[in-house]
């Protein structure tokens, strides 16, 4: 009879031996890049890897039992929405976990957080903005109870046992935005925590986040003047994807299309002339969706502007205002091409640097660096500079290479 695999214990590895990420640390080193201020404001943890201590931390004993007695694999199946697809294609793409594992130079704080770190060492990064992996799928599970619970407790877990590790590590709080009252409770607790710069929204979700009931939640975030992203994802399950016969369809086009309905709702329905103390973020979408909305809005706006009353500029000038992470960023054929891409959206002041690691997917800081059309001062606001004023980071104290 088998038995059941009991979960991998994280173990200490020596900084000899531990050579992951040595290539992306040749690549900084080559550019100047420990110089340079660097901002992830989109990396992952799988916490599904820590869910017996996250667990603790749910107070509904209906939604923690299952947490505390199911395996990960059991829980992925059992309660995350949204899974459905081979995104490791069998195990081609690597999807390394051992990013969580901590090293020796950082002893004494979780495990994640030390991995974490020795991360950023290796890519240069000065802080990291760290956000969920299979939670992300939370806003369309038929029970909002289970993730107002895990919202609640994974927020409590990463601030009280993998923020304090470091102030180079921080987060946007999970917002579980299907029910309102909760999303306005999770404001008041964790707005002034260490650590936390705002909040986040999964964009994957069915809530019209129009509908009055919601206004209560973006009033508390515009009184505190807090920055609310909505961080995408793909959802093969849901009904306009189940045409599509491969994964990689999904996966294409799932985060863009979800980014493009927040933001259509966000502004088509006035939300920035309501609240404009909110500063808005789409993450992991790319940038190519972002003049196409431009364009469609724009020329919808023109012909048909009664149907958006509170409007006083084009939804243009409304997004461009706004602020979209880079990963995954898109090389097209023509680097002029990509140019204007990012003109349309002024792309200096609007792209956050993220690299969405340790997803099979991530982007290095030289996929800004290497740009051939920015100039010094506009990678450096990309990278950093932005970031660092919208979350109002203080300047590195010291640059990993000096760690």
């Amino acid at each position: 009879m088998a038995t059941r695999a009991e979960p991998r214990q994280a173990t200490v590895i020596s900084d000899r031996s531990f050579s992951f990420l040595a290539n992306a640390r040749k690549e900084a080193e080559q550019r100047g890049l420990f110089d340079v201020p660097i901002v992830d404001c989109d990396c992952h943890v799988y916490e599904t890897t820590a869910t017996r201590e996250i667990a603790r931390y749910i107070e509904n004993p209906a939604v923690r039992r299952p947490f505390e007695r199911y395996s990960e694999a059991m829980i992925m199946h059992a309660m995350m929405p949204g899974n459905l697809g081979d995104r490791n294609v069998a195990g081609r793409i690597k999807t390394d976990l051992d990013a969580h594992l901590p090293t020796g130079k950082y002893n004494g704080v979780h495990p994640i957080a030390s991995g974490l770190l020795h991360s950023m060492d290796q890519m240069a990064i000065d802080y990291a903005i760290l956000f969920p992996t299979p939670m992300l799928t939370l806003g369309t599970h038929p029970q909002p109870e289970v993730e107002v619970e895990l919202a609640r407790a994974y927020n409590r877990w990463l601030i009280e046992q993998v923020l304090v590790a470091s102030p180079r590590i921080r987060t946007l709080a999970y917002l579980p935005l299907s029910d309102p009252d909760a999303s306005v409770a999770f404001v008041e607790e964790f707005a002034d925590r260490p650590g936390v710069l705002g909040f986040m929204v999964t964009a994957v979700r069915y809530q019209p986040i129009h509908q009055n009931r919601f206004m209560k939640v973006f009033a508390a975030l515009n009184e505190g003047g807090l920055p609310l992203a909505f961080h995408s994802g793909p959802n093969w399950s849901d009904r306009p994807f189940e045409q599509l016969n491969r994964f990689i369809s999904a996966h294409a086009l799932g985060f863009p299309f979800y980014a493009m309905v927040q933001l259509t709702n966000v502004v088509i329905n006035g939300l920035p002339e309501r609240f404009p103390r909110i500063r808005f973020i789409f993450m992991e979408a790319g940038q190519a969706w972002v003049p196409f909305l431009i364009a469609r809005l724009d020329n919808e706006y023109r012909q048909r502007s009664s149907e958006a009353p509170l409007l006083k500029r084009l939804p243009s000038d409304y997004i461009r205002q706004m602020f979209f992470t880079t990963q995954p960023f898109e090389h097209l054929r023509s680097a002029e091409h990509t140019r204007t891409v990012l003109e349309m959206m002024d792309g200096r002041h609007s792209l956050l640097y993220s690299s969405d690691y340790p997803h099979q997917d991530f982007d290095l800081p030289s996929q800004i660096w290497d740009l051939p059309f920015l100039t010094g001062d506009e990678k450096r606001d990309i990278l950093g500079g932005n970031a660092m004023r919208l979350f109002g980071l203080p300047a590195p104290a010291r640059t990993p290479s000096s760690q």
